[in-house]
C-alpha cells in the first residue's frame, strides 16, 4: 500500500452481540489491525452489549424517554434532540437488526464507549488504533441517510481549516471539515445496513490518530443556541408565538433596521377586511425624533390627567411612568391603521362594526410583527399611549390626517431572560358547542 493509498476493509464474522459480551475482544479475533488503523463500529452493537436492547413493543413510549426536545413532528415521525445533545430521527431508537418485541438504545455515551473500545482493542491488539462509534442519521435538505460518528476516541472530530489558503492563495474563513463524519460515511460503504457486518477499518490515514483519546465526538455537536434550524416550521412557529412576551427593559445595542423591515413585511400578511392593505407604520430610528414625539406625548398625556377630578401630580406621576418603556428603547415603531375601503354605514351599529373590523385586522398585523421580531432577536412592547393622543402623535411625526396611530411599539435587545410562563391551558378559555 502506498504511502496516498486508503482502504477500507470490512470486520466480518462477527457472532451475534449480546448483553455483557466483550465488544474489543470480539472485534480483535474477527479482524486484523495495523498500526493508526481507525476502527468504525456500529452503534448498535456497542448498545448490545451494554444492554441497552428493551424488551418492549411500545417504541414511542421509549422515545419520550431518550428525548429532551421535539425538533419537528410531521405525522408519525418525530425529529429530536436527546440527551448527548444528538438531533435525528426517535432518539435513535430503532427496531431494526434486533429481535421482534426488542427495540435497541443508543449508547448512554458514545464517547466513553469509543474510549473504553479503543483501550481495550489496543491492549489485545498493540496496536495504535482510533475507534470511532457511528449510527445513521437523516440530513436536512438532502434526501437519503448517511452514517456520522456519535463517539470517537484517538481522533480530531474535525479539522479546522480557518486560516489556510488555497490553491488559488484565497484564505478560508468558514471551513471546518466534519472528518469523523466522514469516515463514518466511507466505513459504512463496506459495513452496510443488511449486510450484518457492524464493524469496518479505515486504514491509510494514520497521521490522524492521537495518543490522547481527545474530545471525543461531542464537539461536533452544533449547540442549539448556534442552530439557525434548530426547529421544524410548525414547531418554529409554535415557539415563537409562546416565547414572545412584553419586555421592558433593553440594552443599548443598536436596532438592524432590516431586521424591522422584514418585521414590517411580516405584519402585511396579516388577514384585512374587503381586500384592503389598512397599515402604516412609522419608524423612529433617531434619537431626536423618539425624544420629540414621547416629550410631546408626555405633555398631551399630563394636560388630559390633569383635568381629572382627584388626580394629584404624585398619581399622575406613577401613570405616566408607564411610558419609560417607550423612552428607553432604542428603537421605536408607530403602527397606524389607514380605514381606506371600508364601507360605509348609516347607523352606528353597522358603522362601529365596520371599524372593529378594521381594528381587529391592525391587532393580527402588530403580533405578526412582534413575532417576527422575536424570530430575530429583538424584544417588543406594545403600548397603547398614543391612542391617548392621536393629534399630537400626528402633529409631531406629520402624518396624513387618516392614519390613526395604534399604540407604539418599544424594540431592542432584551436586557434579561424572560422569566418562566407559566403555562395556560386551552379548555380554560374555550367553550364547544
Amino acid at each position: 500500500m502506498t504511502a496516498d493509498e486508503l482502504r477500507v476493509l470490512p470486520v466480518t464474522g462477527l457472532p451475534e452481540v449480546r448483553e455483557g459480551d466483550d465488544l474489543a475482544e470480539l472485534i480483535h479475533k474477527a479482524g486484523e489491525f495495523a498500526d493508526g488503523d481507525i476502527v468504525v463500529i456500529t452503534s448498535k452493537v456497542v448498545s448490545k452489549a451494554e444492554g441497552r436492547l428493551l424488551h418492549a413493543n411500545d417504541r414511542e413510549a421509549a422515545i419520550d424517554a431518550e428525548t429532551v426536545r421535539l425538533v419537528a413532528r410531521r405525522g408519525p415521525i418525530r425529529i429530536v434532540e436527546n440527551p448527548n445533545g444528538l438531533v435525528m430521527a426517535a432518539a435513535g431508537v430503532d427496531a431494526s437488526n434486533t429481535a421482534a418485541g426488542t427495540i435497541l438504545l443508543l449508547p448512554v455515551d458514545p464517547d466513553e464507549s469509543a474510549r473504553r473500545i479503543r483501550a481495550r482493542l489496543q491492549q489485545l491488539t498493540g496496536r495504535r488504533l482510533a475507534v470511532l462509534v457511528t449510527d445513521t442519521f437523516g440530513r436536512p435538505w438532502r434526501n437519503g441517510l448517511t452514517d456520522v460518528a456519535i463517539g470517537a476516541a484517538g481522533i480530531p472530530a474535525m479539522d479546522d481549516h480557518r486560516g489556510r489558503t488555497d490553491s488559488h492563495g484565497n484564505e478560508l474563513f468558514f471551513t471546518i471539515t466534519a472528518t469523523v463524519d466522514e469516515l463514518a460515511a466511507a466505513a459504512d460503504l463496506v459495513k452496510g445496513k443488511t449486510s450484518g457486518t457492524p464493524v469496518a477499518v479505515v486504514r491509510g490515514l494514520s497521521h490522524l490518530v492521537t495518543a490522547e483519546d481527545g474530545d471525543g465526538a461531542r464537539p461536533i455537536v452544533r449547540p442549539s443556541v448556534d442552530d439557525m434550524f434548530r426547529l421544524g416550521t410548525s414547531e418554529a412557529v409554535r415557539e415563537a408565538v409562546t416565547l414572545r412576551r412584553t419586555v421592558r427593559a433593553f440594552t443599548s445595542e443598536p436596532v438592524d433596521g432590516g431586521a424591522v423591515r422584514r418585521a414590517v413585511a411580516a405584519a402585511l400578511t396579516a388577514p384585512a377586511p374587503h381586500h384592503t392593505t389598512p397599515w402604516r407604520f412609522v419608524l423612529l430610528e433617531s434619537a431626536e425624533s423618539r425624544e420629540r414625539l414621547l416629550d410631546a406625548m408626555l405633555g398631551a398625556w399630563e394636560r388630559d390627567l390633569r383635568e381629572l377630578d382627584g388626580w394629584s401630580e404624585e398619581r399622575i406621576a406613577r401613570r405616566t411612568a408607564r411610558g419609560q418603556v417607550l423612552r428607553d428603547a432604542p428603537y421605536l415603531v408607530v403602527p397606524c391603521l389607514v380605514t381606506d375601503g371600508a364601507h360605509s354605514y348609516p347607523d352606528a351599529r353597522r358603522a362601529g362594526a365596520e371599524r372593529e373590523m378594521f381594528t381587529v385586522a391592525m391587532g393580527a398585523a402588530v403580533q405578526n410583527l412582534l413575532v417576527t421580531l422575536n424570530g430575530e432577536g429583538y424584544g417588543s412592547a406594545w403600548v397603547s399611549s398614543t391612542m391617548f393622543c392621536r393629534e399630537t402623535v400626528r402633529d409631531v411625526l406629520d402624518l396624513p390626517a387618516e392614519w390613526d396611530p395604534m399604540g407604539a411599539i418599544a424594540v431592542g435587545r432584551p436586557a434579561e431572560a424572560p422569566k418562566e410562563r407559566r403555562p395556560r391551558e386551552a379548555d380554560d378559555f374555550l367553550r364547544v358547542r
